[in-house]
């Protein structure tokens, strides 16, 4: 018992995961309340027809659900600052993104360009699996992309990783990749990347220029 007060004492800060318990159950709200593009605004251009479709950039897109709970948790048992500044960026966007699908309901017809009948492989096995269970719907701005940005400034700005330049190179590598699987993947339009685009300069100068984070405690802020 005591070891667990301990952890939670120098871990106070783990209070923020519970943001999770309001984004999911939000965005699968939002997944079956607005599952048909008929009920959407379709969010197209005519560069998205222009981008073809290439399902290796399933290994890019694929990695992210590894980079961004790697970098959070790196962050997480190193710096208390830079976790609340992280999480600040990553859940007040995605707050947002949720704000726009739930009032602006919009999706994205792309998908009938992806190939996945006259080739056979593992990445359009994979891709296949992943269209049956992600619609297409909900993808303005893209939280993919947006994630992405806030974790590889997370990684351009932390502490842990000030003198790794390697691990930085390797971070804006995969962040490009995964930005760019988006729309080779056809899982997003190019306008859903420029959204959130826009939305991560936002939130870069509410959290890094302002000094807004989670934290109230000008103490932990400023730690």
């Amino acid at each position: 018992m005591k070891q667990s007060n301990d952890f939670f004492s120098r871990y106070s800060h783990s209070w923020v995961f519970l943001y999770l318990l309001i984004y999911l159950p939000w965005f699968t709200w939002l997944e079956r309340t607005y599952a048909k593009l008929s009920d959407c605004n379709i969010i197209h251009t005519a560069l998205d027809d222009k981008i073809p479709f290439c399902e290796y950039f399933v290994i890019p897109y694929f990695l992210w659900f590894l980079y961004v709970p790697l970098v959070i948790l790196i962050l997480f048992f190193t710096s208390k600052k830079e976790f609340y500044q992280t999480c600040g960026f990553l859940f007040g966007g995605m707050t947002i993104c949720l704000l726009i699908c739930t009032f602006f309901p919009n999706g994205q017809n792309l998908r009938q360009y992806a190939d996945l009948t006259s080739r056979d492989n593992i990445f359009i096995q994979i891709l296949s699996a992943l269209y049956k269970t992600d619609t297409d719907t909900n993808v303005f701005p893209s939280i993919h992309v947006f994630n992405s940005i806030g974790i590889h400034i997370a990684v351009m700005k932390g502490s842990f990783f000030a003198n790794k330049k390697r691990i930085k190179l390797s971070s804006f590598i995969l962040c490009v990749l995964i930005i760019l699987s988006t729309m080779f993947l056809k899982q997003h339009s190019v306008l859903d990347g420029i959204g959130a685009g826009i939305l991560a300069v936002i939130m870069y100068c509410l959290v890094y220029v302002f000094k807004w984070s989670f934290s109230a405690n000008k103490e932990v802020v400023n730690e």
